[in-house]
């Protein structure tokens, strides 16, 4: 989970899309008014963002939906902050950070 997690938000433009989503909901459409880019290479982004799960969709009528899964990014953030403690503890007590 993690690692397509990472990956997705490796991309600029995906971490774009999710500072948007994180505004409100939107269609692919309206996201793809933000950038200078075809609605496909949106929809591959989207399609990323949704197989790391940070992005959820729902079909309304003739559109579809996508809203920010911040559960997901909630588990993202647990598992930098148990990096950032480790560091801490190791560095309390004087040790090198370990790299396990």
């Amino acid at each position: 989970m993690a690692g397509e997690g990472f990956k997705a938000l490796a991309d600029p433009t995906r971490r774009r899309i999710l500072e948007l989503l994180r505004e409100r909901d939107m269609t692919a459409g309206e996201l793809a008014e933000h950038f200078d880019m075809t609605k496909p290479s949106i929809s591959h982004h989207l399609a990323t963002l949704r197989a790391a799960g940070l992005v959820s969709d729902e079909r309304h009528g003739q559109n579809i939906v996508y809203s920010l899964n911040t559960t997901v990014m909630q588990d993202l953030i647990g598992w930098f902050m148990g990096f950032a403690v480790a560091a801490e503890y190791d560095s309390s007590k004087g040790k090198e950070p370990s790299h396990e």
